[in-house]
């Protein structure tokens, strides 16, 4: 069933391809040699397989990053190109002139892939943090208040790299919190740029007075054993809750899950067993499922990432359909589930309709003095 699957993919993505090129080579024609037509066949059939190819070749910064602009690119053409063809075949019933229209048509195209790729690029690269105040009706730490803050999905690359990792932590920084939470999808399914970059080195200087912790998604794997990337992220004195149950202080228990398509992961009830449910209990769980089950198990604030929140609309109206909460603040009773857009990105290195984010979340508890204030 698998492998028929893929092959159904692999026809549907070749035939999108063979329509992008052709919409192309059409617009091109009129102005270039026959003898360009081997040249442009050769470079689109490359750029349809750079994305299959990186992941072959684990390592390889350029068939990376090739693949990756391709993938936007390929995002991109298949909204905009319909929209044009649309457009020029309702201009065939008026009187303009189908040369002109045809040749506008393909630079409107250009210039409005552009614009998007620029605009795409600007939300992928230009984080905001996005704030949320919450209370959970627990006894929490003297002065009743938590700063969290958030990050996922920072699928850290060689596109979302040293540069992206170094503001990440400087507005971490910035905004003081108490507690730093990642759940999930630290890096994208290649550990080397994580290593070759330095990003552990980063992480390192994150400063938060409770500590850092991690849990791992989908995408923390790689052809290697995850106890390497866990090693690797706690050396950075970041603790990896790889379906665990710890306490912070003598107040507080975090749960960390392991990735919801990971066939080994254990039962909620299981890692809530012991805990005190009269205390707080924060979970980090990548992927935005199960609350019922959350909520009957004690856990009051639940932080997600996984959906990216579509990344590039309409994929937004997907996720809203998957998940019951795809992004943002959903209460259930007595449990909160946030979920991040993700700091990072997967595959093309652009936003369109959702933007980098790091999350802020403030927690009020039945202690806090401005809470009985």
């Amino acid at each position: 069933m698998f492998i028929i699957i893929g092959l159904l993919f692999l026809a549907l993505y070749a035939l999108i391809v063979f329509y992008i090129g052709w919409s192309g080579w059409a617009w091109m024609k009129p102005a270039v040699s026959r003898r360009f037509r081997l040249f442009y066949i050769v470079a689109l059939v490359f750029l349809a397989c750079s994305l299959f190819l990186s992941r072959m070749v684990e390592g390889s910064a350029i068939l990376s990053v090739i693949g990756s602009y391709w993938l936007a690119l390929f995002s991109l053409l298949i909204m905009l190109l319909p929209l044009v063809h649309l457009t020029v075949w309702l201009t065939r019933l008026t009187r303009l002139p189908r040369h002109s229209i045809q040749k506008w048509s393909g630079i409107a195209t250009l210039i409005l892939l552009a614009g998007l790729l620029g605009y795409g690029s600007f939300n992928a690269y230009s984080p905001t943090v996005r704030s949320y105040d919450i209370h959970i009706d627990k006894v929490g730490p003297e002065n009743g208040e938590l700063h969290i803050v958030m990050a996922s999905d920072m699928h850290f690359s060689y596109l979302s790299g040293k540069n992206h990792a170094e503001r990440m932590v400087e507005e971490i920084n910035a905004l003081e919190p108490d507690i730093v939470l990642f759940p999930g999808d630290i890096v994208d399914d290649d550990i080397v740029p994580y290593k070759d970059k330095g990003i552990g080195d980063i992480l390192s200087e994150i400063e938060a007075p409770l500590g850092v912790f991690a849990s791992l998604g989908n995408h923390d794997r790689f052809k290697g054993e995850t106890e390497e990337l866990i090693g690797l992220i706690e050396e950075s004195g970041v603790g990896v809750l790889y379906d665990e149950t710890i306490q912070v202080g003598d107040w507080l228990t975090l749960v960390g899950r392991k990735d919801y398509s990971d066939t080994e992961r254990a039962e909620l009830s299981s890692l809530t067993e012991d805990i005190d449910r009269s205390r707080p209990v924060i979970m980090l769980e990548h992927q935005p499922v199960e609350f019922d089950i959350a909520k009957d198990q004690g856990i009051d604030l639940m932080v997600s990432g996984h959906t990216h929140h579509g990344q590039i609309a309409p994929g937004h109206l997907i996720t809203d359909r998957l998940f019951e909460n795809d992004w943002g603040h959903l209460q259930k009773g007595s449990l909160h589930s946030i979920v991040s857009s993700g700091y990072g990105f997967w595959g093309p290195p652009i936003r369109i309709g959702s933007r980098a984010e790091i999350v802020s979340i403030h927690v009020r508890f039945s202690n806090s003095e401005s809470k009985r204030n």
